[in-house]
């Protein structure tokens, strides 16, 4: 079994271990062990839209003001160890630990009046756009993932729907709408096994349990039939096994993500590839409460790197119009640094970095007070950026709705207007 390691820090300051660890290792297929892991079900009438997202959570709380909101008149105190540096787009500057991002400036934009944000170590708010108590009553809110699942399903490649690296929740609407977890890399069939054989082994699997599932109210018997469908659709087809076998990958490109920090970033441009629709992970360890900036000179060159690669690469396969990268964490940091050179929590404003879907990029929307204590000009809220992510993948936020559990309608979001400058 191979285990990566994705995070610099394996704790964050509540104590809580969240290491983020991909293990790759057999998947003994011909038990359907992967129909059990496979939590997407196709919705009717499938659309033929290709759009996808991948949706990067910078585990911690990054500290925005020393990476793409810097402060270079601001007392030492609040404008920290970095200097600015040019970008190749006029009146923009990002950190000086990120050069090759700062020649790319025109890929992307950056948000840097974000709101809405909670004081919680957790990306809930960044897969769903609430906050963890909203609809707890009934299972609480869904992912993105979840969402695009429900209304869109998957494209028809074999590719599950929905794919995270991390916790994505399915909340109110049910397992059937949980993201697939990859835990094996051999996702091939085994020991003589065909496809007859194995859809055999399907439909016997289908016909058990007969009273069991008509009596079943949890809709879960249910929602393992479909996993069941659906792991025999990506076994057979083979399209997420390759691409989640970075071997397969030219070995340049592979350098040039980084062999190791680099991994799940070109990962998510496999599976997206494959026809996955979402596809979220958790990079890094950002809760810098002590000596900041040496964690970030450790961090931002790789993130630089990978993401610059992420970006080149989408544009160089023609899937900037389709994919939409964003990237941030659950809060930014303090705009004092500490005693300790850190930064701590600071949930008053935070940034998003935003890339591909067709948007109008090389820019900056909104501002920050002097300090990066505040958002001044332009707050965008946390669910402008969700009403834009479901726009572009060409949902409709104004009028779409899920039935709940107690059979009320649901609106995806709460501010339902995509972010105007981007569109």
């Amino acid at each position: 079994m191979l285990n990566v390691n994705l995070a610099a820090n394996s704790r964050y300051c509540d104590g809580i271990s969240r290491r983020s660890m991909l293990q790759l290792g057999a998947c003994s297929l011909g038990g359907l062990t992967l129909a059990q892991l496979f939590q997407a079900e196709a919705a009717a009438g499938v659309g033929s839209s290709n759009k996808s997202i991948i949706n990067i959570h910078l585990s911690g709380g990054p500290s925005h003001q020393d990476m793409f909101d810097l402060k270079p008149d601001a007392p030492r105190e609040f404008r920290g160890e970095f200097n600015p540096v040019k970008t190749n787009v006029p009146g923009i500057e990002i950190c000086e630990h990120m050069p090759l991002l700062a020649q790319m400036a025109d890929k992307y934009a950056i948000i840097r009046s974000l709101s809405g944000m909670f004081d919680d170590h957790s990306n809930f708010h960044t897969q769903t756009g609430f906050g963890r108590d909203s609809l707890r009553n009934i299972g609480g809110r869904p992912s993105i993932g979840s969402v695009v699942s429900k209304v869109l399903g998957p494209t028809g490649s074999g590719a599950p729907c929905y794919i995270a690296y991390n916790d994505g929740p399915e909340g109110y609407l049910g397992p059937v709408h949980k993201p697939y977890r990859p835990q094996g890399g051999d996702l091939r069939l085994v020991g003589g096994m065909d496809e007859s054989r194995l859809s055999s082994r399907t439909n016997l699997l289908s016909s058990l349990d007969k009273i069991r599932r008509a009596s079943d109210a949890t809709g879960k018997m249910t929602a393992l039939d479909s996993f069941t469908q659906r792991a025999v659709g990506v076994v057979t087809s083979g399209k997420v096994a390759d691409a989640l076998d970075l071997e397969k990958e030219d070995k340049a490109v592979r350098e040039r993500y980084g062999r190791d920090d680099g991994r799940m970033f070109l990962t998510a441009r496999r599976l997206v590839e494959a026809g996955v629709r979402v596809v979220t992970f958790d990079w890094g360890g950002w809760d810098t409460h002590g000596d900041n900036f040496n964690q970030l000179r450790r961090l931002l060159p790789n993130l630089d790197r990978a993401m610059s690669a992420l970006l080149g690469d989408l544009a160089d396969r023609g899937l900037d119009k389709d994919v939409t990268v964003v990237m941030w964490g659950e809060f930014g940091r303090t705009p004092r640094v500490n005693g300790g050179a850190g930064r701590d929590h600071w949930s008053r404003v935070a940034m998003c970095f935003l890339a591909g879907g067709g948007m109008k990029l090389g820019q900056t929307i909104g501002t920050s007070t002097a300090y990066a204590e505040e958002a001044k000009d332009r707050p965008v809220h946390l669910q402008e950026v969700f009403a834009t992510l479901y726009h572009n993948l060409g949902i409709d936020v104004g009028h779409t709705q899920l039935i709940d559990p107690a059979g009320r309608p649901q609106y995806l979001v709460e501010t339902r207007e995509p972010i105007r400058e981007l569109i």
